[in-house]
């Protein structure tokens, strides 16, 4: 078979779409070994990324403008408060649109078109294309951004703008994928029951990262360390984990000997945080790494890892990162909201806690040291679900 794959980020850090975009590369090439798989690389500005890593038979690399003149500018300003549509948004999508136009679809049996961001500008511009016939597209979120469940704005006549577009591309197109058994039934609802979304879950593959770089990894300091990396925004909330941690260490003097709680922030509250915390010694709020550093940590000093979801009731995403806390094979504390696609993949009630309920965190954190610190055996909180044979399993659902 003949594969395409166009993607739009594939930056080896900063980034969970780059992680799990690079990993559907490595996945798809184990799945289908045999295969020929041409990569089409959309970027915003000129960077490595490590192309060397990715098994792909070639490369072919777009650098996408993304600054306005001066009379589009103005332009577009007085067009958007007319006519709602923005003429910057059809200048960049246009872009991709001429590049995606001279690709020879017909030497393909199938495209894969992966997206990034909230503009899902790679698949807008398939749109009206003959290349949609082959095109397989990927939702990483809800499209538009109105109808993501952490989205806090009203609906707008722009919505309605951005929905209606994408309705004609999803109606054209070969096939649609989200991550998330929850988001494909919410697509498939909102686009009007037109086309089946598919459910394949993102994946981690080590082979297409370099994980070399160690220099930056904090070694640990007390036989448990407790460990999250990553942002806080989406209705995040990190603080509701480290209270529960402090009331835990402020009530047991073993447990503040034994343990300690390292995040690793990419957050604008870095400060905020770090201010309301600096009087206890276990509780260390640190910049993030890049991936390399950050995964070295998580797999060498990390002894309790936390996956962090949103407060809000519902969630449909799958979180980027879960795939690759998976392949770490260690006891995990996923802090969800009631509904939410982790939910359906975590079997064990022990390694969830709500989101939102401080006792239900504080007493599921206890549990996990307490077990912790008994033994260091191997776990499987996630199953088989990001396995290899699962992600091909799902393919083949796809493709046949």
């Amino acid at each position: 078979m003949n594969f395409l794959v166009i993607a739009q980020d594939l930056r080896v850090s900063g980034t969970s779409e780059g992680i799990v975009s690079r990993s559907f590369i490595g996945k798809l090439k184990k799945a289908y070994p045999d295969a020929a798989i041409d990569l089409h690389y959309f970027m915003s500005y000129s960077h490595e990324y490590n192309q060397e890593l990715l098994p792909v038979n070639s490369i072919s690399e777009y650098l996408i403008n993304r600054k306005p003149s001066l009379v589009l500018k103005i332009s577009n300003a007085i067009y958007r408060r007319v006519f709602i549509k923005s003429l910057y948004k059809s200048f960049v999508i246009n872009q991709y649109k001429k590049y995606i136009s001279k690709i020879k679809y017909e030497d393909y049996d199938l495209i894969f078109v992966r997206s990034s961001g909230l503009e899902y500008e790679t698949i807008l511009g398939l749109k009206n294309l003959p290349i949609l016939s082959k095109s397989i597209i990927n939702f990483h979120d809800p499209y538009p951004f109105f109808f993501d469940t952490s989205c806090p704005k009203p609906l707008t006549k722009k919505h309605l703008i951005d929905f209606y577009e994408m309705y004609g591309i999803v109606i054209k197109t070969f096939a649609c994928l989200t991550p998330s058994k929850l988001l494909s039934k919410d697509l498939q609802l909102i686009y009007g029951n037109q086309k089946k979304f598919y459910t394949v879950p993102h994946q981690y593959d080590n082979s297409v990262f370099d994980l070399t770089d160690m220099s930056h990894v904090r070694k640990k300091q007390k036989p448990i360390s407790i460990s999250y990396h990553g942002g806080l925004h989406y209705g995040r909330n990190i603080d509701i984990l480290i209270d529960a941690y402090v009331d835990l260490i402020s009530a047991n003097s073993d447990l503040f000997e034994q343990t300690e709680l390292v995040l690793r922030l990419k957050s604008s509250d870095n400060k905020r945080i770090k201010e309301k915390y600096k009087n206890f010694d276990s509780v260390h709020v640190l910049d993030g790494l890049d991936f390399s550093n950050s995964a070295n940590e998580q797999i060498y000093e990390a002894d309790i890892v936390v996956l962090l979801e949103s407060t809000f009731d519902y969630s449909n995403i799958l979180l980027g990162k879960a795939p690759f806390v998976a392949s770490l094979e260690k006891p995990v504390l996923a802090l969800l909201p009631d509904f939410c696609e982790l939910r359906n993949i975590i079997k064990n009630e022990n390694y969830i806690a709500k989101s939102y309920d401080k006792e239900d965190v504080t007493s599921k954190l206890e549990a996990l040291i307490v077990k912790a610190l008994d033994t260091n055996e191997t776990v499987f909180p996630f199953g088989d679900y990001f396995k290899d044979d699962f992600f091909k399993n799902k393919l083949k659902e796809v493709l046949f």
